[in-house]
Formats: C-alpha cells, sequence, structure tokens
C-alpha cells in the first residue's frame, strides 16, 4: 500500500492534459476579458475588406 501511494503521488502522466484544460480555460478568459476590442478589430477588418470589394467591383 505504501508502494501504492508513492507512485501515485510521483506519476505525471495527466499532467499534459490539466496543462491544456489551462491554457483553454485562460484563453476563454482573455476572450471575454477583451470581446469589446475583439469585436471592434473584426469589424474594422469586414468594412475595410467590403469597402475595397466594393472599390474592385466599380
Amino acid at each position: 500500500m505504501k508502494n501504492f501511494i508513492k507512485n501515485f503521488w510521483q506519476d505525471e502522466s495527466g499532467m499534459g492534459t490539466i496543462e491544456v484544460i489551462l491554457i483553454i480555460v485562460v484563453l476563454i478568459g482573455l476572450v471575454i476579458v477583451f470581446k469589446k476590442e475583439i469585436n471592434g478589430i473584426v469589424q474594422d477588418v469586414v468594412n475595410h475588406i467590403k469597402s475595397d470589394a466594393q472599390s474592385v467591383y466599380n
């Protein structure tokens, strides 16, 4: 039983999954915090593409 607990404590096989989940949580948090800024940037890019497309079309 003592060896099982010692091996369990030293086992790091699940660390990769936990790290990926934490990175995803941090990224989602950043998106939520900067939602307005991201929306503004995307809108500017879309408007610029539309105006350039209209100038090429005309």
